[in-house]
């Protein structure tokens, strides 16, 4: 079930992040990338002065949704939260390599991924919970 999981979050490309800072939750329609081999991490941008990066400085987990709903029919759809925790990425080159990445997968935000004050954010996946259609849903531990 767990590579039934992947596979949907390898599929799509766009996601709801969840974030909570000062008691509040946030949510924010986003692009994002994963590794194409073990899906164990998600990438997003976005810039420092954001509420959402404001919110993962005081609380690093995180919640994803991520869905099927433009690709099928309401009886079908799939959606998988999941849960996680931003890590901070120190490496220059696996910056420069997702920012490659994202500029080929998102050209449209160029301008974003370009700006002096935006942040890569690496989401380190912790759980799947997947809904298969109205009725059916698995849990993964990751």
């Amino acid at each position: 079930m767990i590579e039934k999981m992947k596979s949907l979050v390898r599929q799509q490309n766009m996601c709801v992040l969840a974030t909570v800072g000062s008691q509040k939750p946030h949510c924010s329609l986003m692009a994002y990338l994963t590794e194409e081999d073990a899906c164990s991490d998600i990438y997003l941008v976005t810039r420092r002065n954001s509420q959402k990066f404001i919110n993962l400085s005081q609380n690093t987990a995180v919640s994803l949704l991520i869905d099927t709903r433009g690709n099928q029919e309401r009886g079908r759809i799939q959606a998988v939260t999941v849960a996680g925790d931003y890590v901070p990425i120190d490496e220059e080159a696996l910056k420069e390599r997702i920012q490659k990445k994202f500029l080929s997968a998102h050209p449209h935000l160029e301008d974003l991924i370009n700006h002096p004050e935006t942040e890569i954010l690496r989401i380190r996946i912790r759980s799947f919970l997947l809904l298969d259609g109205p009725t059916e849903a698995y849990f993964e531990i990751f």
